[in-house]
């Protein structure tokens, strides 16, 4: 039971640096901002959660990698990121 627990915190934290990166890697190549002025101004603004979720495609990536690898609760772990993003995109969008 351990295991699995490890294993969908693993998967967890593998999908929460992924958005991270993929929400970088959004930045980097289509703004011509710099990485604080984009977030200030997308904050501001109140675009963020169109940022996060730009970045979030990267987990869909991951989480298809660790379904093939047959990594089932990494996988789930990738998902319950997706969530929390969604979670946090909704929260944005409404305050």
């Amino acid at each position: 039971m351990e295991t699995l627990k490890k294993e969908v915190l693993i998967g967890l934290i593998i999908g929460i640096i992924s958005n991270v990166a993929g929400s970088y890697l959004y930045i980097y190549f289509f703004s011509t901002f710099s990485l604080e002025d984009t977030i200030n101004k997308a904050i501001e603004t109140g675009v963020i959660g169109n940022i996060i979720a730009l970045g979030a495609i990267l987990n869909l990536f991951v989480f298809f990698i660790f379904i093939k690898k047959n990594q089932i609760y990494r996988a789930r772990g990738v998902l319950f990121a997706t969530v929390i993003s969604a979670l946090i995109i909704l929260f944005t969008k409404f305050y």
